[in-house]
């Protein structure tokens, strides 16, 4: 089997919290104003359909009981 990373220098510094975050920024940074709208579009739909889903604690499936003969 070969290593295909084995050419590949491991950037240390995004293995920190704050390296992860700035190469986050850096890579949101560099996408198209209309690729940046519809990521957000899509977090804002999906928190929408968090608001909307049942409490946490509470069974969204129906649980039909067995019948008994």
């Amino acid at each position: 089997m070969t290593d295909l990373n084995k050419d590949k220098e491991i950037d240390w510094s995004l293995c920190t919290w704050k390296g992860s975050r700035r190469r986050q920024h850096e890579e949101f940074q560099a996408l198209p104003f209309s690729r940046k709208l519809e990521i957000i579009e899509g977090m804002n739909a999906f928190v929408e359909n968090r608001r909307h889903a049942p409490q946490a604690g509470k069974s969204a499936v129906v649980r039909e009981q067995p019948e008994e003969d």
